[in-house]
């Protein structure tokens, strides 16, 4: 069983032999006595801290009681003497924020019920490919309550553990049951107490087409704080950080990892006092945030999930890795290798025509690319970026036949049809707007700032929604799109919801991304084999929120090879291969005017979803040749790449080398990616350390390029390391292949 209660002590220990967190009700509240590598069950009541401090309130004689803000409260409030951050806060009619949350029952399901309104893991996915989730023994939950007796707020905290992954998923139900309105303030969704501060933060940080480089500092008193307020996770900060201990490597030391299933605005920080003890919270931002409950009324927090390993980081990533791919996407595609891909963005911009599109799809239809994806440009008056957002009907100047025409005809070529959207932006010059000022978002009294010449559709409005599907629908209903590209290009301003009264104002944020969330849902209703591909800028928008609907994620509107070895590096810390979007594209490339190898870009989008952006109508025969190859290849390695453990074999960012492979479950095979950064003169001996192979196996490896073959054992390949100090020059790459002898 992996949820122990001992209803005696009044203890909840939660442990499946990876992990462990134990829960106690202390004096009415509850607290986290332990929380780390899995123990064996005991009576963990002498890790309540009885100790006396100065200046600190408890509610009894200061000499007899326990100092509030000294424990480690599950759900803490503000107000009673914990000075910290609390993950609650709650307006009442008499002006008052204070709530006493006591602990009033327990229950144990197996499996995991999904969250209303909200994507979130579940249990297992059963023979049929379906989702399961109360009748499954792959997770159980529990579930405690809590309530405020003076207001009748009442609390239910969700604790999932899964049985074979050192992960807990938590969220909580907040629900009014009292008889006076009450406005929800602040609502985490995870709050962990640790004992101590000897954690290093991760986190991981950029702008647009320098997404998600890790930076690691030591915790220090006060806290750091990472967020989000443009109502989407963004590119600036991750909604996602680790936090090791400070020896901890890729390959040994103890590490949490804390994500949010959720592409809204988050705040996630870490506030260390002085007497060393670490907070750690993960929710909805609460800067702005005001949720209206009338009596009777709830409200449910988005799932956060918190990973554990006592292995090092490479340990970690590879654990969140199969929860995306076995606990949170959805099944249709989260194991199943998706097309090939061509996209015609960089190759046309808005300049095109179909018979140029046509000549673009042969060409790659040649060369074994399977899909081919219609970007920006296909519909209303759009030939540039002022106009045409909203009005997702094909121009007839561009495609005489419509999305129908060009998509049998793609299809008669052999290849599936994509076809891009960005459904949640507007431009005044469209049908749309016209008809509707009114939906798109802006506050009354106050400028409308733009970006790109577009707007932010208000997707609380359910009428934006019902019209912005009905438009999808038509397009899908009558021609053969096998994959949209959803993207997503404009943060929100002037945040106000034309549809709600002032108290209802302060949910706008959270509603817009329930309608997204909404739209999605009703997309797949209608069309459950259709890949959508998620896109905001690039990975503006790169979140297990997103992720639960999009097997794959534009990771970066940066196409640049050495840039992408940064990005898609720091992404796999929380992110498997088989979620990032990766292309070869052009040289110079049109982001940093950087010329690298034909072979190195292909080398590096390996390691990702695999795809095009180039026009090959101008693309040299032998370059053709080689691109045929490379699909070839990428074919036959796909299921090696996407569902193998990913490990990080050197890092990027001293801009000299990097490097990382994929070894099968079995470790009888890897891929190993290999590559030069700069070159440099004279240089030492170099060496390259593989992992996660059988110690004693004898492996075959050969390399791409020719200039690598032996048998050597798993021993020396990982600790003797394979010589590749004639690896060069600038940009070069190499790929080995490793196979039990």
């Amino acid at each position: 069983m992996s949820i122990i209660v001992n209803d005696n002590l009044q203890q909840f220990h939660l442990t499946n032999g990876t992990v462990s967190m134990v829960l106690k009700v202390v004096d009415g509240k509850l607290v986290n006595l332990y929380t780390g590598a899995a123990v064996p069950d005991s009576d963990f009541s002498y890790l309540i801290d009885d100790h006396f401090r100065v200046q600190s309130a408890t509610p009894s004689d200061e000499h007899e009681g326990r100092f509030a803000e000294h424990q480690r409260f599950e759900y803490p409030e503000f107000g009673h003497g914990d000075y910290r951050h609390p993950a609650i806060e709650v307006a009442q009619s008499n002006g008052s924020r204070l709530t006493d949350l006591k602990f009033t029952g327990y229950a144990v399901h197996d499996g995991k019920s999904p969250l209303p309104g909200m994507p979130s893991t579940f249990a297992a996915v059963n023979a049929d490919g379906r989702t399961i989730n109360d009748a499954s023994d792959a997770a159980t939950t529990l579930t405690i309550d809590l309530t405020d007796e003076l207001t009748g707020l009442s609390v239910r905290l969700f604790y999932t553990i899964f049985r074979d992954e050192p992960v807990i998923a938590r969220s909580a139900h907040i629900r009014n049951n009292g008889n006076q309105p009450l406005t929800l303030t602040r609502a985490a969704s995870f709050n962990l107490d640790l004992p101590d501060a000897n954690w290093d933060m991760i986190e991981f940080t950029g702008a647009w087409a320098r997404e998600r480089e890790p930076h690691r500092q030591p915790l220090h008193q006060g806290i750091q704080q990472i967020e989000s307020l443009r109502g989407a996770s963004g590119p600036y900060f991750s909604p996602a950080a680790v936090f090791a201990r400070p020896e901890t490597n890729e390959d040994a030391g103890e590490a949490f990892g804390l994500t949010f299933v959720y592409s809204g605005n988050f705040d996630l920080h870490a506030e260390v006092d002085t007497y060393q003890s670490t907070r750690l919270q993960l929710g909805i931002n609460p800067f702005g945030f005001a949720w209206h409950l009338e009596p009777g009324e709830s409200f449910q927090t988005p799932e956060a999930l918190l990973g554990f390993s006592a292995n090092g980081l490479n340990a970690l990533s590879q654990t969140f890795h199969r929860i995306v791919l076995d606990h949170l996407q959805r099944p249709t595609w989260a194991r199943r290798e998706r097309p090939v891909l061509i996209n015609n963005w960089e190759a046309t911009y808005f300049d095109f025509t179909e018979d140029k599109l046509l000549e673009l799809a042969r060409l790659a239809q040649q060369a074994g690319i399977e899909l081919f994806v219609l970007d920006d440009g296909w519909f209303g008056a759009r030939t540039s970026d002022n106009a045409g957002l909203g009005d997702w009907v094909a121009n007839p100047d561009r495609l005489p036949q419509g999305i129908a025409g060009i998509a049998s005809k793609i299809n008669d070529l052999g290849m599936k049809f994509g076809l891009w959207f960005e459904p949640e932006m507007v431009n005044k010059n469209s049908d749309l707007y016209r008809a509707h000022p009114d939906w798109a978002i802006a506050t009354p009294g106050h400028i409308q700032s733009v970006y790109r010449h577009q707007y932010v559709l208000n997707f609380a409005n359910r009428d934006v929604v019902d019209n912005i599907y009905d438009q999808m629908h038509a397009i899908l209903a009558n021609a053969n799109v096998a994959y949209i590209k959803w993207d997503m290009n404009r943060f929100i301003t002037e945040a106000f919801d034309a549809t709600r009264g002032a108290e209802h104002q302060g949910e706008l944020m959270h509603r817009y991304i329930l309608g997204v969330y909404a739209l999605y849902e009703r997309l797949f209703a209608s069309f459950p084999d259709l890949i959508i591909e998620g896109c905001a800028s690039g990975g503006s928008r790169f979140d297990y929120g997103i992720l639960a609907y999009s097997p794959q994620i534009w990771t970066s509107d940066d196409t640049d090879a050495v840039e992408r070895m940064s990005i898609q590096y720091g992404t796999s810390f929380f992110f498997p291969v088989a979620t990032m979007g990766a292309h070869v594209s052009i040289t110079p490339n049109h982001q940093t005017g950087r010329s690298e190898p034909l072979s190195t870009r292909a080398n590096v989008a390996m390691f990702g979803t695999f795809g095009y952006e180039m026009d090959l109508t101008s693309t040299s025969q032998e370059d053709l040749a080689e691109i045929a190859d490379q699909v070839a290849f990428f074919k036959s390695h796909a299921e090696l790449l996407h569902n193998g453990d990913l490990y990080r074999l050197v890092a990027p960012f001293d801009h000299r080398r990097m490097a990382w492979m994929s070894v099968s479950a079995d470790r009888a095979h890897a891929i190993v990616g290999d590559y030069v950064i700069l070159g440099v003169p004279n240089k030492p001996k170099s060496r390259l350390y593989l992992r996660g192979l059988d110690t004693d196996a004898r492996y075959h490896v050969t390399s791409t390029d020719g200039k690598f073959d032996a048998v050597r054992s798993g021993g020396e390949l990982m600790h003797v390391g394979i010589d590749d100090t004639d690896l060069g020059p600038d940009f070069a790459s190499r790929i080995y292949l490793v196979d039990r002898a």
